[in-house]
């Protein structure tokens, strides 16, 4: 028998593979794996509450509510949005359009869950995106910026500066990459 899963803090190819030998642990087989969901094939002794424990192990989470599996969505196609860099439209058309649903019904529910909005929750995603380019030492702030879609490298700076505190070459400069695993951004 298949069944859906949808889990939390999938959010890496790295965590595709930690949730397949997790599945293969409980008897299971991968039909479908993508960021944020699971579909198995599953035995007729399958322990759901023995899979979840070990989901809880490796820090995911089996998610229920449709509200807390649509907020789930929304941040995988963010992660998306800023490792393929590939849209030229702007977040919000971006997420209705993947999704879609209106956005006004997925910032509601994002803010809801979240605590934050959905612009709030990107921008410190395209902030830990910055630091990781940063650490590469491969692209210039201004091809940064380019990267990430932003209008100009001071629109960039100043939301660094606003979230990290110091500037992007206070950061270079430092070597203190205290980066935030994607999962953890909050």
């Amino acid at each position: 028998m298949k069944k859906e899963f949808y889990i939390k803090n999938m959010v890496c190819d790295r965590c595709k593979m930690v949730v397949q030998q997790i599945a293969e642990g409980v008897q299971a087989t991968t039909e479908e794996l993508q960021l944020g969901k699971v579909v198995l094939n599953i035995p007729q002794n399958f322990d759901e509450k023995k899979f979840s424990k070990a989901l809880q192990k490796n820090g995911f989470e089996l998610m229920q509510h449709p509200e807390i599996q649509l907020t789930e969505a929304i941040k995988v196609e963010l992660i998306h949005l800023i490792e393929n860099n590939n849209s030229e439209e702007n977040s919000s058309s971006y997420l209705a359009n993947r999704l879609h649903k209106d956005y006004s019904l997925l910032s509601k529910t994002f803010k809801k869950i979240e605590g934050q909005t959905i612009e709030k929750f990107f921008i410190k995603l395209k902030i830990e995106k910055v630091k990781e380019f940063i650490q590469m030492n491969k692209l210039s702030f201004s091809e940064i910026a380019y990267q990430l879609n932003y209008n100009s490298i001071n629109h960039l700076s100043n939301q660094f500066k606003n979230l990290t505190g110091m500037t992007m070459s206070e950061y270079k400069n430092s070597q203190d990459w205290n980066r935030i695993p994607l999962d953890k951004i909050v």
